[in-house]
């Protein structure tokens, strides 16, 4: 079960470092999920998780406070308006922009509601 969970982690955790990326793929929900997943598998890949430079205290900031940092607030604001602008730029059809709109609008105030790590 063991390497299961490992392999689980590493999809994860590729997610992730596409989600930094890809401004529709969110980064933080992959992240936490590698995070669970290398818990049960690797301590050594768990532990590099938790002190990483970057992602460290993302981690630890949700896992003991359910708080998101206030820049990575903002800036899921602006990937979240850039993707919707480069839609419309696209000409993507209406429908389409109308989901989008709603859904990352959903996005955003489960954003905004966590409490500023």
């Amino acid at each position: 079960m063991k390497h299961i969970w490992f392999v689980l982690g590493g999809i994860c955790l590729g997610l992730a470092f596409l989600g930094v990326l890809l401004p529709l793929l969110p980064t933080v929900p992959f992240l936490l999920l590698s995070t669970f997943f290398f818990a049960k598998s690797s301590d050594r890949v768990h532990d590099w998780l938790i002190s990483h430079n970057i992602f460290g205290d993302m981690i630890k900031d949700w896992h003991e406070k359910g708080a998101i940092d206030k820049k990575a607030k903002y800036f899921s604001t602006l990937s979240i308006f850039l993707v919707i602008l480069i839609s419309i730029l696209l000409n993507i059809t209406q429908i389409v922009i109308f989901i989008q709109i709603i859904i990352l609008s959903l996005v955003l105030l489960f954003i905004w509601s966590r409490p500023d790590s």
